[in-house]
């Protein structure tokens, strides 16, 4: 018997996979111990307790991520640490991260978490990880880890086993004007450009649009600068106008913007709709939602659906 109209209606319904690989650069989740123990741990930790304290601060876990993912067809997703302070917090973080990575594999990239301020310890950390497979090092958070990015004689050692695994360091970015929120802090671009400048073989990437770094590119020296620098979105719906997805990518090489969301703090979904309403041509559209990020991870293709299902 020949297929009715309505099985053809059907099929045309049916979702069909994106033409690009969407990737999420920004992402945190946390071990069941920190969510079930929050008073301990910020009573541990001073970055838990600057962006933890409120009740309402969302803590997700591996799985809620998943599905979050899922809702907004992400394939892949960056899971970042949150600039620790304590270094018994941070293993026990990044162990989480890279076993989540482990229980969902091609759809979770787990980077890790370490202070530089720590000296040989946190060198130490990240060769620890970087042998489990971590693509990168961050979130830092130089405000409430206590050091500044523009100390280059801190910050040497820890780029050095950076480069040396051939992995990627992201930090946490803050714009010198504009609204209070909690994270906001000294992160600003002249400190990511002294960091930029000292070493500017590092594959970096500067969270929350880089604090506006992006703006001062249009000084012709600091976009030469910027070869080997990376924006990602992290938050962009509570920080800029919308009109800075369609802005971006004239302001800086279009190579260098990631999408990411922040999450809990935001839903996936809001920044890919963000993506898509700009004034972008496809290959701009499509560098953001994840070319950009496969190429920077080095990732070779589209996880395999069944990855997707939470166990």
């Amino acid at each position: 018997m020949l297929p009715t109209i309505e099985y053809h209606i059907r099929l045309l319904d049916q979702p069909t996979a994106p033409p690009v690989m969407i990737i999420d650069f920004h992402t945190h989740i946390f071990p069941p111990s920190m969510r079930n123990s929050r008073a301990e741990y910020l009573l541990r930790d001073a970055t838990m307790a600057s962006l933890f304290t409120s009740p309402e601060a969302a803590m997700a876990s591996a799985e809620e991520l998943i599905a979050a993912m899922d809702r907004a067809r992400v394939d892949a997703s960056v899971v970042l640490g949150m600039g620790w302070t304590d270094p018994d917090v941070a293993r026990e973080a990044n162990d989480y991260l890279i076993e989540s990575a482990a229980r969902f594999p091609g759809r979770l990239i787990p980077f890790c978490s370490v202070n530089p301020a720590w000296g040989e310890q946190a060198l130490i950390e990240v060769e620890r990880c970087a042998l489990a497979g971590v693509k990168g090092v961050g979130e830092l958070h130089p405000d409430t880890q206590g050091f500044r990015l523009s100390d280059i004689r801190l910050m040497a050692p820890l780029v050095e086993v950076v480069q040396f695994h051939s992995i990627i360091l992201l930090t946490h970015s803050s714009e010198p004007v504009g609204h209070h929120y909690p994270g906001k802090g000294s992160a600003t671009p002249s400190e990511l450009m002294a960091l930029i400048e000292a070493f500017p073989k590092l594959s970096l990437v500067c969270a929350h649009w880089g604090g506006g770094l992006p703006f001062y590119s249009l000084m012709p020296e600091v976009r030469t600068a910027l070869a080997n620098t990376y924006f990602d979105t992290a938050a962009s719906p509570l920080l800029y106008s919308h009109d800075l997805f369609s802005l971006g990518p004239k302001l800086v090489d279009p190579g260098s913007l990631l999408l990411g969301s922040d999450f809990p703090l935001l839903e996936p979904g809001r920044l890919i709709q963000q993506v898509n309403d700009a004034s972008l041509d496809v290959e701009e559209r499509n560098a953001i939602l994840g070319d950009n990020a496969q190429r920077l991870l080095n990732l070779t293709g589209r996880p395999s659906p069944g990855h997707s299902q939470v166990r």
